[in-house]
């Protein structure tokens, strides 16, 4: 049997890939609402935005005492939102905190390569959350779609 159906019905979402130039993969997903370009990195602790697009996704940002340090920066400031929506394709998380820092580092390599800037990135707070298995071979995310209680 595929992995794919498998996983499908033991709850999972799929959420195809996209690889760009500099070999990392981009989705879409839904941040309150709002509809912006991510790469998935598996390597970076929390999921982020960039923090010139707040007002964009609707978050409300406060300050953080946390140093941001990846992709060749480090010392950066960030900010902190709480209490948001994320949508990737099926799979939805409520009372998602993200991470808010200046990513021109990020998007000045991404052009230098010849790929489009992105609004974020998906880190593995998302990755963990949805127990995540990544099928390089398909391009394919899977994330385990959460139960809410009302």
């Amino acid at each position: 049997m595929k992995l794919n159906r498998i996983l499908i019905r033991k709850g999972y979402a799929t959420i195809k890939l996209k690889k760009i130039n500099t070999n990392h993969f981009e989705l879409t997903a839904i941040l309150n609402g709002v509809k912006g370009r991510f790469i998935l990195d598996t390597g970076a602790s929390n999921s982020c935005i960039d923090l010139g697009l707040a007002e964009k996704f609707k978050l409300q940002v406060e300050d953080s005492d946390t140093k941001a340090a990846g992709a060749g920066a480090i010392g950066m400031e960030t900010k902190i939102s709480s209490q948001n929506h994320i949508q990737i394709k099926d799979w939805k998380y409520q009372n998602f905190n993200v991470v808010l820092f200046d990513l021109t580092h990020v998007n000045t390599a991404l052009t230098e390569h010849n790929a489009k800037p992105v609004d974020g990135i998906i880190g593995a707070d998302i990755l963990e959350k949805g127990k995540a298995i990544i099928d390089y071979s398909s391009k394919c995310l899977y994330l385990k779609k959460l139960v809410y209680k009302f």
